[in-house]
């Protein structure tokens, strides 16, 4: 099942019909067999068959699936990631911190970003006018409720400077973290049964209309289980209305590209959906 945040209220989506739910998103979400939750709300729901053209389905009108949640990220679980950070700090001597992280037991995570700084579908993500290398990173991105179960996943977008981060590992804060550093959506897949290993990311990057990068990837090549890093997440924090956490990339498009204003980023992952955000600079800090 996939649920909406909506400018209406929470939207479920179920066999083809759509149907509008009442209360607060944050509430809503928190809660173990979430799944079951949500069958349970819809058998009284009004629903409208797919195509309807209600508001709540309208363009602009579906925001990114978070309340009041924080969103946290993983580092260096694909292969392919561990490379590409440690051929952008070659010059910084640090390039051998990725391949230890890799191979170790404990997992690199960091904060990501607020909810106020997270882009939703159709909105714009950030690059850092400081940085000569940006660069998006899709995601399988989890929702984990404050009881530290894994209750749904939504698309991800994990932007970031490779350049700052390459200068000094110690730098990653401001490689990561900023005004619109984040996008989710377009909603939360709401599951029985964790992800199928064969799930496929797919990552489009158009330029005035032509594709200037595209690859796919499939989440079974992450090293670490999910539920092993929703428990490090959960060892010492508490999050009292559940947390998202972005699993790590493995589609890194090659050193000779960076992010441009009005580039176009679509990111796909088999049973969510398609998160698509437009690249722009901060518009206060011009």
């Amino acid at each position: 099942m996939k649920l909406y945040k909506t400018q209406h209220g929470p939207v479920a989506e179920h066999k083809g019909d759509f149907y509008s739910l009442d209360g607060d998103w944050d509430e809503l979400v928190n809660r173990d067999n979430l799944e079951l939750h949500l069958h349970t709300l819809i058998k009284n729901a009004p629903h409208y068959k797919a195509g309807a053209n209600e508001p709540f389905l309208s363009s602009g009108s579906i925001l990114a699936p978070i309340g009041r949640q924080e969103v946290w990220a993983a580092g260096v679980t694909y292969l392919k990631s561990r490379d590409a950070r440690m051929e952008e700090s070659q010059e910084s001597g640090a390039a051998s911190l990725y391949d230890m992280v890799y191979e170790a037991e404990r997992p690199e995570l960091f904060f990501k970003a607020t909810a106020a700084r997270v882009a939703g579908p159709g909105q714009a993500v950030y690059i850092r006018r400081d940085s000569t290398w940006n660069v998006p990173e899709p995601e399988l991105t989890l929702f984990i409720n404050s009881n530290g179960n894994i209750q749904g996943y939504t698309c991800g977008n994990d932007m970031s400077s490779r350049s700052i981060e390459g200068e000094n590992a110690l730098y990653l804060p401001q490689a990561k973290i900023y005004e619109r550093s984040a996008a989710l959506g377009p909603c939360l897949y709401v599951t029985s049964a964790p992800i199928a290993p064969e799930t496929v990311i797919h990552m489009v990057i158009k330029r005035d209309g032509i594709t200037a990068f595209e690859d796919s990837i499939s989440v079974s090549r992450i090293k670490r289980s999910f539920t092993e890093l929703a428990g490090f997440l959960y060892r010492e924090c508490d999050f009292p209305y559940g947390c998202y956490l972005m699993t790590g990339t493995c589609l890194v498009p090659s050193s000779d590209f960076t992010l441009l204003p009005g580039d176009l980023v679509e990111i796909t992952i088999g049973g969510i959906g398609t998160l698509i955000n437009t690249i722009a600079y901060h518009p206060k800090h011009q």
